[in-house]
């Protein structure tokens, strides 16, 4: 492999060729030597030539310091996997370039073998399991000579020789085998302990890229694709991971650069930051952001740290010494600090001794790198520095704790978190800004109480309290009485072409159905079992019917045909009664246990006539949550304030146990929502602080928002935003918010790249947003939409505010308790954090309004969305209309859409569509899912305490 990166600095003539001696020349030159015989390993050079630092250097982690060569320059030695003897790249005096050498450490001292035949440049050398082998790369089949030295008129670049090619010999050089046989540059392979396949860099698609191959050379598979370079890769032990050096063009310019010197054989990675991924390439994450040469690195024994070479701190970029960093990328930690030369670290298989090179001990005059080996001695980790990862990942495994109880509304844990943000804010110096110090409290509806009137008879049989649970969306004083009809499994569709409502009169009745679905072929994809099998939905079409009530019972029929040996599934669990939202579904609806309902259900099948009632005593349970709301003011003078606060915001609550929400429904874990949203909140705490530390910059005040209510519909952020517009806010005064940024689910950063959302809805964003992202070394996905989405800057976006949304994607994890803090990317978390910093600070000095575009058009849908047939283009308010009140309160219309054709505007209420009513949001959905595209009906409202009807046209759900 590449010995060592350049200075990101320009070199001077003497800098170069003290570098160029010291370690460029083990890539690009070899030559043939016999074998050394080292001094004794106890011997060094005299004190009075060697360059000794005074005072002593302290390396904790290091000792029993033991020299192996001594001889020319040497490096790049690597452990064989019994751990006696090491392989290493040398250039003995004499020799034009480099040669693969075999150290047997079974002896004292050490003897050295000659691997490669000294014909061409030899470099990366590694064992194969079992030690027999060693892999290599070499130049020989160009010629015995070394290489050409790159073109230096370019700059300072390195060669891609072409006729590097990788190969492997017995231990003893014999036996040589060709491995790669491809047009271009492929070297710096190294082997994967458990089977012995390569990961190794390759041009030979057109880029510098990883690729991963079978030990005998087959089965050839790309890792990478960025373009840049990629290399100097290592697997961890058990090869599920990959770890490796990376620097990649930014901007057009440094692309265009790339590309040109790429094709002249050459290139210039004069800054190199690490990359962790899976072992397939994928879920690839960038480690560091020392904006420095960071290269060779290694995995440490805990597997969850590595060991790397860095110039980072230098200002010259001339000082390399060995550091260790998480694979979090946090705590990082320098390892060497003898002035000079450090690096290529690598464990010896047991985690006792680390190998690696230095230029240390070297006589007065001489930059010779030699190979040292240390006893490595754990212990606790000395940080050079407190990284922003640091911060946010001691933050997220506080709010992350399962015992903050998934942060649910109503729980202990949720006010532990709001009262950990307050104390956090107020250490960084943000002020209070709400009506009760950083707190802006508001009620949620958190539950549900069924009362002593709650009961239900079947015939003249009361059932005891424990065969049956009302649903939380039942009407909550209903009652129903009359007839039972049973009407299968309560499905209605005619696209479905199933209808078990046909023929039956449940009008002012009380519908009986199954619950889920049938076993029919009608229903076997996902999506039908969950469409048709919603409670929600069988009580809207109940409902629909004329049903008074509804009985719901867990009593599966067996299939047509059925097959031999039949058995009904076990029942699942009662739903727990809970409140579901606002609004209710207008008739009373109850499940019964199957030892109860399979007999009625039985009797109705068989015709028995049966009468019922249900009668519903259920009380709404509220709970207080709060925003945690502080501001960073301006400096300056009141008068020459720039109108409009910036608003930076992120939710801090999540599922609590699981619920109607999770994903991993039958779990009662703690969703403990590291990446959701956690993550958010933690880096808004760094923007604070970061905001903080510029607040001289500031021409307007900065406020920051930890939401509470997010995920049961932006409640907090639409009580805010609602308090904004009524004039009662503690917060704003009356010129408002200039500009709102939230970060929702910023924790999973892959590929250094992260989402950003709502850059159609000022003009200017993108003009701010991509040098902020360039300068906080990350590369930002400009969506191009508007600020619609299911997060808390829709609620600004629909007051008329500007907003963005950063957002590093969705994952498998998401609403489900496997979302814990282990899987963060703590680095990428604290760049998104530094690059909306940077936004901030550059709005807090914008003289003129943003450009705001509210005809900006939503994203697609995306993910479990449900497409429905026909579009008003309305966008809920999902904090409900208020305590007592039923409908779709209105948060805004779309730009072009039915409804604002039709003249519906924010603030409506929509009660009714056609003659159908609309209590809730499900509802809603439901006409919507039964209507079609261009069809006219009257949508109701109520505007200023008045109904009031506007004829509608539905548009196609496309354009929703």
């Amino acid at each position: 492999m590449i010995a060592i990166p350049p200075p990101f600095i320009a070199p001077t003539r003497t800098s170069l060729r003290v570098l160029t001696l010291t370690v460029f020349t083990f890539a690009f030159q070899a030559c043939g030597s016999p074998p050394e015989a080292a001094p004794p390993a106890a011997v060094a050079p005299p004190a009075s030539s060697a360059r000794s630092p005074e005072p002593p250097i302290v390396e904790p982690h290091l000792s029993q310091l033991r020299q192996l060569t001594f001889q020319g320059e040497n490096a790049e030695a690597y452990w064989s996997w019994s751990g006696k003897a090491l392989t290493l790249q040398s250039k003995l005096p004499g020799q034009g370039c480099d040669r693969i050498r075999r150290a047997d450490l079974t002896q004292n001292p050490p003897t050295f073998t000659p691997i490669s035949d000294g014909k061409g440049a030899t470099t990366c050398s590694f064992f194969f399991p079992g030690d027999a082998e060693v892999l290599y790369a070499s130049t020989e089949l160009a010629g015995p000579a070394c290489p050409p030295l790159p073109d230096r008129s370019n700059g300072y670049v390195w060669a891609l020789y072409d006729s590097y090619e990788i190969f492997k010999a017995n231990a003893d050089g014999s036996n040589v085998t060709r491995l790669t046989d491809s047009k271009g540059y492929d070297a710096e392979a190294t082997i994967c302990g458990v089977d012995g396949s390569i990961v190794f860099t390759s041009v030979r698609d057109g880029d510098i890229d990883l690729y991963r191959m079978d030990r005998d050379g087959g089965n050839v598979r790309r890792l990478t694709s960025t373009p840049g370079y990629d290399g100097g890769a290592f697997f961890n032990k058990d090869c599920s991971k990959i770890v490796w050096r990376a620097s990649r063009p930014k901007t057009t310019q440094e692309l265009a650069d790339y590309q040109r010197l790429l094709g002249q054989g050459l290139v210039r990675p004069t800054k190199l930051e690490l990359y962790v991924a899976d072992a397939d390439g994928s879920n690839a994450m960038q480690l560091t952001y020392l904006d420095a040469a960071s290269w060779a690195p290694y995995w440490h024994p805990s597997q969850h740290r590595i060991l790397f070479s860095s110039n980072y701190g230098d200002p010259n970029g001339r000082e390399f010494d060995i550091w260790s960093i998480d694979d979090t990328g946090t705590r990082l930690e320098r390892i060497t600090r003898t002035p000079g030369f450090d690096a290529f670290p690598m464990f010896s298989p047991d985690g006792t001794t680390l190998a690696f090179s230095s230029n240390r001990n070297t006589p007065a005059g001489s930059y010779d790198t030699h190979v040292f080996t240390a006893q490595w001695t754990e212990g606790l980790v000395a940080p050079e520095l407190e990284l922003p990862a640091d911060r946010v990942l001691t933050d997220i495994r506080f709010l992350a704790d399962p015992k903050q109880e998934g942060r649910g509304i109503g729980s202990k844990g949720l006010a532990n978190s709001g009262e950990y943000l307050e104390q956090q804010l107020d250490k960084l110096g943000v002020a209070p800004a709400a009506d009760h110090g950083f707190r802006d409290r508001f009620l949620v509806p958190t539950a549900l109480e069924q009362g002593p009137k709650t009961q239900v008879k079947i015939g003249k049989a009361e059932l005891k309290a424990e065969d049956f649970v009302p649903l939380g969306f039942s009407a909550q004083n209903g009652a129903a009485s009359g007839a039972l009809v049973l009407a299968g499994y309560g499905v209605s569709d005619n696209g479905l072409g199933v209808d078990d409502y046909k023929g039956l009169d449940v009008k002012g009745r009380i519908a009986v159905v199954r619950r889920f679905v049938s076993e029919d072929a009608k229903f076997e994809s996902t999506e039908a079992k969950r469409r048709f099998g919603d409670l929600r939905y069988k009580t809207w079409i109940a409902k629909e019917h004329g049903a008074a009530g509804l009985i719901i019972v867990d009593d599966p029929l067996p299939p047509v045909p059925t097959p031999k040996g039949w058995k009904a599934p076990d029942e699942a669990s009662l739903p727990v009664l809970s409140a579901e939202g606002y609004g209710n579904a207008g008739l009373p609806v109850v499940m019964l246990k199957r030892s109860v309902g399979h007999a009625l259900l039985q009797k109705l099948s068989h015709g028995q006539k049966i009468l019922g009632s249900l009668t519903l005593d259920l009380h709404t349970l509220t709970e207080e949550t709060f925003n945690v709301v502080g501001r960073i003011a301006a400096s300056v003078p009141n008068e020459q304030k720039l109108p409009g606060a910036i608003v930076v915001g992120a939710h801090y609550d999540h599922l609590g146990m699981g619920g109607r929400y999770s994903l991993a429904p039958d779990s009662k874990e703690p969703h403990v929502g590291a990446d959701d949203n956690a993550s958010g909140t933690a880096s808004l705490l760094e923007i604070a602080r970061n905001v903080v530390a510029s607040q001289k910059e500031l021409r307007r005040d900065v406020i920051v928002i930890a939401f509470s209510g997010e995920e049961m519909g932006l409640l907090g952020s639409s009580h805010f935003v609602h308090a904004m517009e009524d004039k009662t806010s503690a917060t704003l005064g009356p010129k408002g918010v200039f500009a709102m940024i939230n970060l929702d689910m910023v924790g999973r950063m892959r590929e250094n790249r992260v989402q950003v959302l709502g850059t159609q809805s000022a003009t200017e964003w993108a003009s701010l947003v991509t040098p902020a992202c360039d300068g906080a070394l990350i590369n930002c996905d400009l969506v191009a939409d508007g600020g619609y989405g299911p997060s808390d800057q829709m609620s600004f976006f629909t007051a008329g505010i500007p907003v963005l949304h950063f957002f590093t994607g969705a994952h498998s994890d998401y609403h489900k308790p496997s979302d814990t803090p282990d899987k963060i990317n703590a680095a990428g978390a604290g760049q998104i954090a530094k690059a909306v910093s940077n936004v901030v600070l550059s709005l807090a000095r914008l003289d003129k309004p943003l450009g705001f575009n509210g005809g900006a058009k939503g994203p697609p849908p995306r993910g479990d969305v449900r497409n429905f047939n026909a579009s008003l283009g309305t966008i809920p308010d999902y904090a409900g209309p208020g305590p007592g009140k039923s409908g779709v309160l209105l948060a805004g219309v779309r730009p072009g859409g039915a409804a604002a054709l039709a003249g519906l505007q924010r603030g409506d209420l929509l009660v009714a569509i056609g003659e159908r009513e609309i209590q809730s949001i499900e509802d809603f959905m439901f006409v919507l899912n039964a209507s079609k595209p261009n069809q006219t009906t009257t949508v109701t409202v109520v505007r200023d305490g008045k109904r009031v009807d506007f004829p509608v046209t539905f548009q196609d759900g496309g354009r929703r």
